[in-house]
């Protein structure tokens, strides 16, 4: 398979096809990162045509990025970041109850996000994490990237990463138990006995 570096050289010289096979290759797990992040479809859009013609600006000043997949993810988080940071955002108050859940079945974490029923729950939680562990769990998790591949698309010192990562599993246990004490604790002094918590029904 071609390399990502050839796609980008052939279309820093007007290749129509290798520009068509990169956004095929990169549109929609960018477009999923994003749409985790922001909890809204058509933002999440606007900020993938954004990030790809942030490429293309840099191709037509024939500037290849030394890891593609990397920057693009950089690029991506920063208009996050950017977009959070606006009073667009703000005056939008954004909680949106719609976000794909697909995660990685063999992540330790995972058997607690299996546990809840409703996407609202499992994004109620995320939104108790800071910007930057929600970041980090959504590369982790939902775009397995590895830590290192983390680090350098946010930036920052691998041990970092490692410790946001720690503390944002550890916070989402201690979120998501408290959610099903809740329940347990609203079943109580029925005949229906609270719901267990391995992932059968």
């Amino acid at each position: 398979m071609i390399s990502d570096e050839q796609l980008l050289e052939q279309m820093a010289n007007g290749d129509q096809a290798a520009f068509e096979a990169f956004i095929h290759r990169y549109h929609a797990p960018i477009h999923q990162y994003i749409e985790r992040l922001l909890k809204d479809q058509k933002k999440a859009e606007d900020i993938v045509q954004e990030t790809f013609i942030r490429l293309l600006k840099q191709l037509q000043q024939k500037k290849i990025p030394t890891y593609p997949k990397a920057w693009l993810y950089r690029v991506a988080s920063n208009l996050c970041r950017d977009y959070w940071r606006s009073a667009q955002y703000r005056s939008e108050g954004t909680a949106k109850d719609e976000m794909p859940v697909t995660v990685d079945q063999q992540s330790s974490v995972i058997e607690i996000y299996e546990r809840q029923e409703t996407r609202k729950e499992v994004l109620a939680s995320l939104n108790t994490l800071s910007e930057s562990q929600q970041q980090i769990v959504t590369l982790r998790f939902y775009q397995d990237m590895k830590l290192k591949e983390i680090a350098e698309i946010l930036d920052i010192p691998l041990g970092t990463v490692k410790s946001n990562l720690f503390h944002a599993l550890k916070k989402l246990k201690g979120v998501l138990s408290k959610e099903l004490e809740k329940e347990a604790d609203n079943h109580e002094g029925t005949t229906e006995r609270p719901r267990a918590l391995s992932t059968r029904r």
